[in-house]
């Protein structure tokens, strides 16, 4: 890969990265009577004291977007990464336990894949208890196949390389080659597959909140203002869904680019160029 092309890479992972922090640093900061009910100040337009306006209960909107969008960062975060966790069992399992266990993983995986992505979700989460704890669940059980085939893949070209060999050859258990050499080696991998996992995670969650089958309305999330927002729309208040729309492709975008970009930069086959 060119210098400059890694320069521009590396711009886009810091940039997409200080978007991101910029949003968790103001969901701090911004106090929670910014949140509050004022009815002398409900509908109002964005303007200087309000920059994404109000809603219909006087609540600053760019406060309640801020901290919707954080609580559903930690949502898709704790999800993405229990997805992660199975799938990186999963993978190794089908990889090293036998090929009638790669056949049922692999069965396994093809049947998760083609079922009905947001459908599945909600029936997840329907089955184990809805709000929060039901979207994680959900989301980690939807989201872990494809990364888990990934991690398979890359296991079986690791196994047949001579280090591994070696190890085999000198006594070592399959659990020691496990812990020691493969997962090492898929680490930078896994990390980039949780990256690329995570946005879509947020997504879900999102939608299926929008769509009233994920968190309660009491719950601060992206979902909930959006869902709470499209009542007003024909009553022009358009900035109830733009900004919290726009903040949320924005937040996505850049996990993706971030994890698109580690992507290209650990690929052997792009990294060296």
């Amino acid at each position: 890969m060119e210098l400059k092309s890694r320069k521009k890479l590396i711009f886009s992972i810091a940039l997409s990265a200080l978007i991101i922090l910029t949003i968790i640093i103001l969901s701090c900061l911004l106090t929670g009577t910014n949140v509050t009910t004022n009815v002398a100040e409900k509908s109002l337009a964005p303007n200087a004291r309000h920059l994404f306006g109000t809603d219909s209960l006087g609540r600053d909107m760019l406060s309640r977007t801020v901290k919707g969008l954080r609580f559903s960062m930690l949502v898709g975060l704790i999800g993405s990464f229990t997805g992660a966790i199975i799938a990186v069992i999963m993978g190794v399992m089908a990889a090293t336990a036998g090929k009638k266990i790669d056949s049922l993983i692999l069965w396994l995986i093809d049947l998760f894949i083609s079922m009905p992505h947001l459908i599945f979700l909600i029936l997840i989460s329907f089955a184990v208890g809805r709000g929060a704890k039901g979207v994680v669940i959900g989301v980690a059980l939807t989201h872990w196949p494809t990364l888990a085939r990934l991690v398979r893949n890359e296991v079986y070209n690791i196994k047949n390389m001579e280090y591994i060999k070696i190890s085999e050859n000198f006594g070592k258990s399959k659990l020691f080659i496990v812990s020691r050499h493969i997962l090492p080696a898929v680490l930078p991998q896994v990390m980039v597959g949780l990256l690329l996992l995570f946005p879509h995670a947020i997504l879900h969650e999102a939608s299926m909140t929008f769509l009233g089958f994920g968190l309660s309305a009491q719950t601060s999330s992206i979902g909930i203002i959006l869902s709470e927002a499209v009542k007003y729309i024909s009553l022009g208040d358009w900035w109830l869904v733009v900004f919290p729309g726009a903040l949320l492709v924005i937040v996505v975008k850049s996990f993706d680019s971030i994890g698109e970009s580690l992507r290209v930069l650990f690929d052997p086959q792009t990294s060296y160029m």
